[in-house]
């Protein structure tokens, strides 16, 4: 039976030679490298992971629909978990109230976030503030 002979693919690379060179000296056959203006990474390097810091923050930027007074409102998460923790506070919870007049003392230089009105919520809020500060070394 005579032998049937395949036609060989049309060669890769311009100068068509060098299809079958054997392997060597660190270099890899001309048949399994990459065409000539052909990366061998076409969809580039992936993005990487967002950090846990910008996770959260892009979380607590989102905007969510809140009821307030009656009147739905469009507010962000944070301002919406900032109104749950201090409502809380005013509700008697005492971690809260900790953590809000943590929040206060890390950012000293900003005006408080509400007007005391009368003399008798001033000394209140002395009095909480005494209570909950750490003592003096």
């Amino acid at each position: 039976m005579p032998e049937t002979r395949f036609p060989s693919p049309p060669s890769l690379f311009p100068d068509g030679i060098g299809e079958q060179e054997p392997a060597g000296d660190g270099e890899r056959p001309r048949s399994t490298r990459f065409r000539p203006g052909q990366s061998g990474n076409p969809r580039g390097r992936p993005k990487g992971a967002q950090s846990l810091r910008g996770l959260v923050a892009s979380a607590l930027g989102e905007r969510i629909e809140a009821k307030e007074n009656g009147r739905r409102r469009r507010i962000t998460k944070l301002e919406a978990t900032v109104k749950q923790l201090v409502n809380r506070a005013a509700s008697g919870d005492q971690r809260a109230t900790q953590f809000v007049f943590a929040l206060l003392g890390e950012d000293r230089e900003r005006p408080p976030p509400v007007a005391i009105d009368s003399e008798a919520d001033a000394l209140v809020i002395a009095e909480l503030v005494r209570r909950l500060s750490p003592p003096p070394e």
